[in-house]
């Protein structure tokens, strides 16, 4: 009976290990900010406020859509990757975010059409989650002439334990949080919807 035990107890504390160290293959996308947009500081809508804004479905060029993370702690590195859409998530949070503060976001018949290329949309772990999103932004009238183009980006950092995607979840929703205020931000995006 004891020796059934010990073998029992081996069993568990080998499968927690195999279990601890799991890949992180395609996993969905979780939003799971842990910032909330105002952390980020006040954005002007002077002008903004009778705008309806449009989104088009970014459109993910990364080599590698899958590839959303990797570890470096170790010499062998551990890649994350997701089944879900990125462009999808990304354009979703970003409308999002942009109703959240303050402006008209419409599914159709916009003033101005957002649309945009995702060049960067990942998390590099060493002793901490460092992620970045890079946005290749074009804002056009209802008619399509381009009003704007330029780079929105947003960055983020996060610290917890190694290899989990709790983590990886975290440092990409901020990092999209970060990258909605760098367009709101940007005089050239704001002088763009102003001018519709």
């Amino acid at each position: 009976m004891k020796l059934k035990r010990v073998v029992f107890v081996a069993l568990l504390a080998m499968s927690g290990s195999a279990m601890a160290s799991k890949d992180l293959n395609n996993i969905p996308l979780v939003w799971s900010p842990t910032q909330s947009f105002a952390e980020f500081g006040a954005i002007d809508l002077n002008g903004l406020g009778n705008v309806k804004v449009q989104f088009n479905r970014f459109t993910d060029v990364r080599k590698n859509q899958a590839l959303i993370a990797e570890n470096h702690e170790k010499a062998q590195v551990r890649q994350v990757t997701t089944r879900d859409d990125v462009a999808t998530y990304v354009t979703d949070h970003v409308k999002e975010t942009f109703g959240k503060a303050g402006l008209s976001v419409v599914d159709s018949g916009g003033d101005v059409v957002v649309s945009g290329e995702i060049r960067d949309f990942f998390v590099n772990e060493t002793d901490q989650y460092v992620g970045s999103i890079t946005i290749y932004t074009t804002v056009t009238d209802a008619a399509g002439k381009v009003l704007w183009q330029g780079i929105a980006g947003g960055g983020a950092t996060n610290f917890g334990r190694s290899y989990k995607a709790d983590n990886y979840y975290e440092t990409l929703s901020n990092a999209v949080l970060k990258t909605s205020n760098s367009m709101l931000n940007s005089p050239g995006f704001h002088h763009a919807l102003e001018a519709r």
